[in-house]
């Protein structure tokens, strides 16, 4: 596994795998398999509701915990200091885990400066690992590395060929806040794995579409976010 230090130190691998859209019934056994198959970065929310189903999947794997990277999201229901500090702990129960490798907060709604603090005290506690955002703009995330303490490790945004953020990836870079991409298949629209292009590179360099869809964002710094239900 290949992995990107964050400005604060931590290490975190360059591909995980997310849960999103996954059912209950199917999450457990597909975390086990992607962890069995190496990964070792995966990639919840509160609001995807399998986060106990992943829990157990961690609670049964003989990789260690200290292996494994594990990351949620703070939902909008949720946001507002207290709300979010008190659902970090819930999270962490359903998780079965006693520290968290990344909390992001989903989206740039709500009282976000009170969730921020919560995010920046659990932080310094040690009970999680590096804090950040998700779906944030390049002026809101400037935003929030000028006017908090501690400013966002990661962005958690849409990132692939069709949409490829180098705006958003300049500004992440001035401020050393590392931008992690969902969708790197874009979702499997405009028949993605068939565009010729990709197709020819993939020819050149003895790897499959998907392969060089998602070299594409972790040669520029991105770490991705992939999935599937089959093995």
């Amino acid at each position: 596994m290949e992995y990107i230090e964050l400005y604060n130190g931590v290490k975190m691998p360059k591909v995980g795998f997310g849960v999103y859209k996954i059912s209950k019934e199917d999450t457990e056994s597909a975390v086990l398999n992607a962890i069995e198959c190496g990964y070792r970065m995966i990639d919840t929310a509160q609001r995807y509701y399998n986060e106990l189903e992943v829990g157990n999947a961690i609670s049964k794997t003989s990789v260690p915990r200290s292996e494994l990277f594990i990351t949620t999201k703070i939902w909008m229901s949720n946001i507002g200091y207290e709300k979010t500090k008190s659902s970090i702990y819930e999270s962490m129960r359903k998780l079965q885990v006693d520290y968290l490798d990344l909390v992001l907060l989903h989206k740039p709604y709500g009282d976000i400066y009170g969730s921020w603090r919560a995010l920046e005290e659990l932080y310094l506690e040690g009970k999680i690992k590096a804090i950040g955002v998700s779906n944030f703009t390049s002026d809101r995330m400037v935003e929030f590395c000028l006017f908090n303490k501690i400013k966002p490790m990661v962005n958690q945004v849409e990132a692939n060929i069709f949409y490829q953020q180098n705006d958003l990836l300049k500004w992440a870079n001035k401020y050393g806040v590392t931008l992690e991409g969902w969708s790197p298949f874009g979702q499997g629209k405009s028949n993605i794995f068939n565009i010729d292009i990709i197709k020819d590179i993939a020819l050149k360099y003895h790897k499959t579409p998907a392969q060089v869809m998602l070299r594409f964002n972790i040669q520029r710094g991105i770490p991705v976010l992939a999935k599937s239900t089959k093995v």
